[in-house]
């Protein structure tokens, strides 16, 4: 699964990147053929527009693979592991209803409807661009089905962020340590024994 998740996840980081890279290529192309050649290039502008998102909903994707969308867990992060682990994952079945219902579902009407429309520059079925709509339905569907079973397994926090928040955790800790009696009692904050022998 482990491999699985990672080689859906190149894929996603390379068609987001070539998206990118193709929209900075049209923009230059659209501020060129206004400025310097006084004959707008309609079609660039259109493109943009579409490969812009696609490269958004194409990261919605990646960020759900990494469970990185925003989150406020002040209460849940307060409740026995028990309340942690049904929100976890209750959360993550909301995401994937959202997606089976809106993304895939609603995304594959809108697809079917569009594909008698044409666009106005580029002479394309507009349904095309509108596939990346039930595509990343499916991708989000496949990534919060596996953000369920890690979780289940433990293989992944129970709370989004929560390998950050334990790291920085553990690194405040260390920095506690780390200081010497001296930088303590200098600090007012305890009343070490032997301090005036330091």
């Amino acid at each position: 699964m482990k491999t699985f998740r990672a080689f859906l996840t190149q894929i996603l980081n390379i068609l987001a990147g070539i998206s990118f890279l193709a929209m900075v290529g049209l923009t230059c192309w659209q501020v060129f053929t206004r400025y310097i050649l006084q004959n707008p290039s309609s079609w660039s502008e259109e493109l943009v527009s579409y490969l812009f998102a696609w490269m958004a909903l194409l990261g919605a994707s990646l960020v759900t693979s990494e469970r990185g969308h925003m989150n406020i867990p002040a209460l849940v992060e307060r409740m026995p592991q028990k309340a942690k682990l049904a929100f976890s994952i209750f959360s993550e079945c909301i995401a994937f209803l959202f997606s089976a219902v809106i993304l895939m579902y609603g995304g594959q009407q809108i697809t079917s409807l569009a594909m008698g429309q044409t666009t106005s520059s580029l002479g394309v079925a507009i349904g095309i661009f509108y596939l990346v709509l039930p595509l990343c339905g499916i991708l989000n569907m496949i990534f919060t089905a596996m953000n369920i079973a890690d979780i289940l397994r433990g293989n992944i926090p129970m709370l989004p962020g929560g390998q950050m928040r334990e790291k920085a955790a553990l690194k405040s800790r260390k920095k506690i340590l780390d200081m010497s009696h001296r930088d303590l009692a200098k600090y007012g904050q305890y009343d070490l024994p032997g301090k005036g022998e330091a």
